[in-house]
């Protein structure tokens, strides 16, 4: 199946080091935009920077990757401390391809973090990584992205981890 979730929550900061290694999973590939905040937004929603200190404690290697062009990412990355791959064509694999290179991890170590069906999702299926689908920050208004969520819900995770 395409749009396999390994494992759903509601938020990236509800990633956990046990949860990581349940999964057996050493670094994270990052999307941006809805999953560390909001839409174009600079900054990280509140929580984020926290949780990133506790993964790198953890000694979780983060990496960013996004669609998104540098003057956007670039910025996010350096506030944050991450390296990162803008442009990364998802759901194609290029972006996830360079992100593992960088954080010289195989690829049976890593995860991809998203809240898109059509580009996180199936890329990290693409890449044949284990997938953490977390729930958009917030809903666009946007058309496009309308109509890309309403074409999402039927493949939507029902089960969020660890909730009965």
């Amino acid at each position: 199946m395409l749009f396999r979730t390994t494992i759903a929550l509601r938020s990236v900061c509800d990633i956990t080091p046990g949860i990581l290694e349940e999964l057996g999973v050493k670094g994270l590939l990052l999307d941006i935009d809805n999953t560390l905040t909001t839409h174009d937004n600079p900054v990280p929603a509140p929580g984020v920077e926290a949780w990133i200190t506790r993964m790198q404690a953890a000694e979780i290697r983060l990496c960013l990757v996004s669609n998104n062009h540098p003057p956007r990412v670039a910025p996010f990355a350096q506030r944050l401390g991450l390296d990162f791959v803008c442009e990364g064509k998802k759901p194609l694999t290029k972006g996830y391809r360079e992100g593992t290179k960088k954080m010289g991890l195989k690829r049976k170590e890593m995860a991809a973090v998203g809240d898109q069906i059509f580009t996180d999702v199936l890329g990290a299926n693409l890449f044949r990584v284990p997938c953490i689908f977390v729930f958009p920050m917030e809903m666009e208004t946007t058309r496009f992205f309308k109509i890309k969520r309403k074409l999402e819900l039927p493949f939507l995770p029902r089960k969020i981890y660890g909730e009965k």
